[in-house]
């Protein structure tokens, strides 16, 4: 079963450590990640951290945590998600929209640069994944704000993945003797 939830914002910086420019529409590429964001396309070829996601509810308690209210897009992530659970798993995949399909490939870890907006909000960020996930792009798009989120392939957990496999080895193994 899976979960659906909303983009809820697209946000863009042009070179590092550009202000985060907020669009409510935007093309995703293979090749640069969100249209616009230098970090999508960076070395010239699609790498992990291509398109960076936060849950709303996430940065929101770590704001709370902080006791500020800081927008946003100040985590310097690309999308702002609401509704779902970002998996916290590599290789899961999020669906955006009818077409943008994108892969998580780690954790987005929080920087030093969160001190600089607020004390504490990099430790508020480090928890359970609250910094957000990084991704890269596995078929590109349009999407905009208000899309809808789907996650399509939440991958077991790691106890989980290590009996299917053994399960299947296992399985693959005794179906070879037949």
């Amino acid at each position: 079963m899976s979960q659906i939830g909303r983009l809820l914002g697209i946000a863009r910086h042009a070179r590092p450590r550009a202000s985060m420019e907020v669009i409510e529409a935007a093309e995703i590429t293979l090749a640069g990640g969100v249209t616009g964001d230098y970090r999508g396309g960076l070395r010239g070829k699609p790498y992990k951290r291509q398109v960076t996601l936060i849950e709303r509810a996430d940065w929101q308690a770590a704001t709370e945590e902080v006791g500020q209210v800081i927008p946003w897009q100040e985590r310097r992530a690309n999308l702002l998600i609401d509704g779902v659970d970002l998996p916290q798993v590599p290789g899961a995949r999020i669906r955006i929209g009818p077409d943008v399909v994108l892969e998580v490939t780690g954790e987005n870890d929080p920087c030093s640069r969160m001190e600089a907006i607020a004390a504490g909000l990099e430790a508020a960020l480090t928890p359970d994944w609250r910094a957000g996930a990084c991704t890269k792009v596995v078929q590109g798009g349009a999407i905009a704000a208000g899309d809808e989120i789907r996650i399509e392939e939440a991958w077991p957990s790691h106890s989980e993945r290590s009996t299917t496999s053994a399960t299947s080895a296992a399985s693959g193994s005794s179906s070879a003797r037949i």
